[in-house]
């Protein structure tokens, strides 16, 4: 039975819908959108991940017995609140960027079409989930993309909460790791996992002889023996010795990776062991894999980096209404004009624009009318819910091939690591304001 994901909301939801009950706007028909105001500093192109996370828990976002009585014991909401959640299923439609696709400053990530009170109370849920997933989603796909055809690990288990850890293990898979150290992520979302053994493996044991000959007796002579506990030179020439020239991999975890790569590969193509792969971690991030192009390295592993988004844990996302039906029974554009937080009212549309050849030049949003397309260009919003059904993929495979396309039709300059704008600009094709 699946746990409820309702209370999985901020205080604040809930009596605004009290109090839009009570002024007869609650049924209201409007809109929200979500989307980031700008992409976090240097940051080039962010990376839409978590959507098939938010329709899986809309599934399951119900106000049962034991969610009522909570909110009826603490008096959150008053009881012809608490009648209405308790019968809530969300009825609307809801459209946005498939996930896996590169967004931009104000992409419509998410659009809700919906009552005030069907909207509202999905606030919280789409934007926690949203804004850590795309984090670490556009994390990731730097460090992807700096690894080039180098297969990256993502182990960053022990460095974030335990369910953090498997939304995290999916988001990078999404943009392009080739597996994750986390078992429950392989459980949940089919993600290949990986790993063999630690330094507390080797010092069990009375001296590194002992450990890797086990090792290699219980795994086999494809498993990565880790070479750093004590002598880097001593342990390598030891695995050889051990496994023959078969030896699948060693991993290196401290030091100057790119000199001991080079002297590693080296020791190993003497050894006659030219096919032994060379795996590096400690404290990667996507400057530190870039970096390491030039090394003979096989395989990274990344930890903290990919898991806290690389310096921006949270992906700077908000959920806004933009449009709402008139008293005359219009649908009209509203927005926030606060200082420093002001956003563009109305229904958005999305398409890119592309060249002839494929290359991404502009994101064009249309405010209440859909951009016209010169031929070349990809519409961007897709139907993720209609009429309360969930209609649209949720799987991180199907993102993941999807991000894969969409990476790759970005120019070139997108895959910059030095701090420049987003990679192509944002266009507005009526200035609402």
């Amino acid at each position: 039975m699946n746990l409820s994901t309702a209370l999985l909301t901020d205080h604040y939801e809930l009596t605004m819908i009290q109090a839009a009950m009570r002024s007869g706007h609650a049924d209201r028909p409007c809109v929200f959108e979500a989307f980031a105001r700008r992409l976090p500093d240097g940051r080039r192109y962010g990376v839409l991940a978590g959507t098939g996370r938010v329709l899986e828990a809309l599934r399951d976002f119900r106000f049962g017995e034991e969610e009522i009585a909570y909110l009826r014991e603490r008096s959150v909401v008053d009881d012809r609140t608490l009648d209405w959640l308790a019968g809530y299923r969300f009825s609307g439609d809801i459209w946005g960027y498939a996930e896996g696709e590169v967004y931009l400053p104000g992409s419509p990530l998410m659009v809700v079409e919906s009552t005030f009170a069907e909207g509202v109370v999905l606030e919280t849920l789409i934007l926690s989930v949203l804004n850590h997933d795309s984090a670490v989603a556009s994390a990731a796909s730097r460090m992807t993309a700096a690894a080039g055809d180098r297969p990256c690990i993502e182990m960053g288990s022990r460095r974030t909460h335990e369910e953090s850890a498997v939304a995290a293990a999916r988001a990078a898979y999404i943009a392009g790791f080739a597996s994750t150290s986390n078992l429950e992520a392989g459980r949940r979302h089919g993600i290949p996992t990986a790993g063999t053994a630690a330094h507390s493996y080797t010092l069990l044991h009375d001296d590194e002889r002992d450990a890797f000959a086990n090792q290699l007796a219980s795994l086999g002579l494809q498993t990565t023996l880790l070479v750093d506990t004590y002598d880097v030179t001593a342990a390598v020439e030891l695995a050889v010795e051990l496994a023959g020239p078969e030896l699948g991999g060693v991993r290196l975890d401290s030091g100057d990776l790119v000199g001991q790569a080079h002297e590693v590969r080296a020791q190993l193509d003497a050894l006659g062991a030219r096919g032994t792969r060379i795996v590096v971690t400690s404290d990667l991030d996507e400057h530190a894999i870039a970096a390491l192009q030039a090394a003979p390295v096989d395989r990274y592993g990344v930890g903290t980096s990919v898991v806290t988004g690389s310096g921006h844990p949270a992906a700077g996302m908000v959920y806004k209404l933009v449009s709402r039906e008139s008293d005359a029974g219009r649908m009209e554009g509203v927005a926030k004009a606060s200082k420093d937080k002001a956003s563009v009212g109305g229904r958005k549309f999305a398409l890119r624009r592309r060249s002839a050849a494929g290359v991404a030049r502009a994101e064009i949003i249309g405010i209440d009318e859909r951009p016209q397309d010169d031929g070349d260009d990809r519409e961007l919003l897709v139907r993720l819910v209609a009429d309360g059904e969930v209609v649209a993929l949720t799987d991180a495979g199907s993102a993941r091939e999807r991000h894969a396309r969409s990476r790759a039709e970005l120019p070139v300059t997108a895959l910059r690591l030095s701090h420049g704008e987003a990679a192509i600009p944002t266009e507005y094709l009526d200035d609402w304001s």
